[in-house]
């Protein structure tokens, strides 16, 4: 006899094979996802590595910057420091400058000469005067002419006049202080 067996028997279909291009492909994707991954974090790092080296750098420059305004205001304060030192030094200087003008002046000043006004502005001196006779104020332009301190005597004027009852003479005078 001859059995029949009419039960439909389920069987297991073989499952196919996946194709090599999807598994190449599949192991591509993974591979570059893995790559981009790695580029992303790394490029990130370094980003944030820039940002903080420039984060730096501008701090440095902002101080690099009060440095600099801090040497300019003492470049400012030496300079006037120079000026003011320099003006002391020519005060100084010149401190001696009027002693000597008057000592000699008095020096070379004959016994009938008198002053009235003397007027410095620099190194030019005028000097108006009164004198008994004119041969004194000619023998006091003479000594300041042969003294070793002034330079471009001049006369201007010598005339005759009367106060009160006293017959005077006015003169003007101008020379140079060699320095």
């Amino acid at each position: 006899m001859i059995k029949v067996n009419l039960i439909a028997v389920k069987r297991k279909k073989k499952s196919k094979p996946l194709p090599t291009f999807i598994i190449t492909m599949l192991i591509i994707t993974i591979g570059v996802s893995i790559v981009m991954a790695y580029l992303f974090f790394f490029f990130n790092s370094r980003l944030s590595a820039k940002k903080a080296e420039f984060a730096a750098k501008e701090k440095q420059i902002a101080e690099l910057k009060e440095k600099i305004k801090a040497v300019e205001n003492f470049e400012q304060l030496n300079k006037t420091f120079q000026q003011r030192n320099d003006i002391i030094e020519q005060l100084s200087r010149s401190r001696s400058v009027p002693v000597k003008l008057l000592d000699e002046i008095s020096n070379l000043l004959p016994n009938g000469i008198w002053f009235q006004t003397m007027t410095v502005s620099g190194d030019n001196v005028s000097i108006d005067g009164y004198g008994f006779t004119n041969t004194d104020i000619v023998s006091y332009v003479d000594n300041v002419k042969n003294s070793k301190i002034f330079t471009d005597v001049y006369l201007q004027e010598s005339k005759s006049t009367n106060i009160g009852t006293t017959p005077l003479y006015v003169f003007k005078l101008t020379f140079k202080i060699k320095v």
